[in-house]
């Protein structure tokens, strides 16, 4: 079940539950409950004028292939550091780990993240950050990559479901200060799958 959580200055975050093998139904209640919150303007992060016209966000096909079991490697000692953000605000998180995958016979790292202020609330402890960006941003998704949100594995291994990557709230409204993804995050590949960018 997602849940929206406003943290702070208007930052945006979900929380999924993935599993260890791709389920369609996920992703298709993943689309429904995205679709149900933008278009309750109470929930909305759309703009007022948008919000009266939303009918659907735009979604790539769900595609299994976009659904990995990742090797998880924790990493130690890292410090906490500001992350850059669209406004002048920088939140504190810290290097949690590394996720290594294949998707199309190519290998892949991405770093995960852990928002400080955030895992000193019980309910959210482990929750993890995953940005990205990849080869359609800019073009059919967000110029700005995108999010997924992970929990803290149990072991070496962890479910990332591309098929539920979201825009942060700022591609719909600029009130909104998002995190922006680290270069060492871009994935040299199209990964078509999740949201695309935002079409009124």
């Amino acid at each position: 079940m997602r849940i929206l959580l406003l943290f702070l200055f208007f930052f945006p975050l979900t929380f999924c539950f993935s599993q260890q093998k791709y389920d369609l139904a996920s992703v298709t209640q993943f689309q429904n409950d995205l679709n149900a919150e933008y278009a309750d303007a109470k929930t909305s992060p759309l703009l007022t004028e948008d919000v009266g016209n939303f009918k659907s966000l735009d979604f790539y096909p769900a595609n299994e292939d976009f659904f990995v079991v990742a090797k998880f490697v924790r990493t130690k000692k890292e410090k906490p550091f500001e992350m850059k953000t669209t406004t002048h605000r920088k939140p504190i998180y810290v290097k949690y780990g590394e996720v290594f995958f294949t998707i199309q016979g190519l290998d892949f790292k991405l770093n995960v993240y852990r928002n400080i202020a955030l895992s000193k609330q019980k309910k959210y402890k482990n929750h993890l950050f995953l940005p990205f960006s990849d080869l359609t941003s800019g073009k059919e998704s967000y110029i700005g990559g995108k999010y997924i949100d992970l929990e803290i594995p149990k072991g070496n291994t962890v479910a990332i479901d591309f098929n539920t990557s979201y825009n942060p709230y700022c591609a719909y409204n600029y009130k909104y200060s998002c995190p922006i993804v680290p270069l060492e995050n871009d994935l040299n590949i199209e990964i078509k799958a999740g949201v695309k960018k935002f079409h009124i």
